[in-house]
């Protein structure tokens, strides 16, 4: 089951797309977590082994590894790498989402 923290009558469409978007990353096996962020790094929604405690870190690492690139329309994925799988982390607009994948 996934945590949704999106609130509010006129979000309730995207508080269902976002949940449904959840639920779907969460079906290929090799993932274990997903989290969704604004750029605040409020948590809008996560699953598995990713949670509130992650949101802020994971709202911030993509503004820093972007000023690493002079071409402004990059848009940098920041892949973290250890023995326990890797987390992929992407700014969308105004969210930034990160997915949790075990090692193969």
């Amino acid at each position: 089951m996934c945590v949704n923290h999106v609130t509010g009558a006129a979000e309730e469409m995207m508080e269902a797309a976002l949940e449904q978007h959840l639920e779907d990353t969460m079906k290929n096996p090799s993932v274990v977590g997903v989290l969704c962020t604004d750029s605040q790094g409020l948590n809008l929604g996560c699953c598995g082994s990713l949670s509130d405690e992650h949101a802020g870190v994971i709202s911030i690492l993509p503004q820093y590894a972007g000023k690493l690139t002079m071409d402004p329309t990059d848009v940098p994925v920041v892949c973290l790498e250890s023995d326990s799988g890797t987390v992929m982390i992407q700014k969308h607009d105004r969210l930034t989402v990160a997915v949790h994948k075990m090692s193969s």
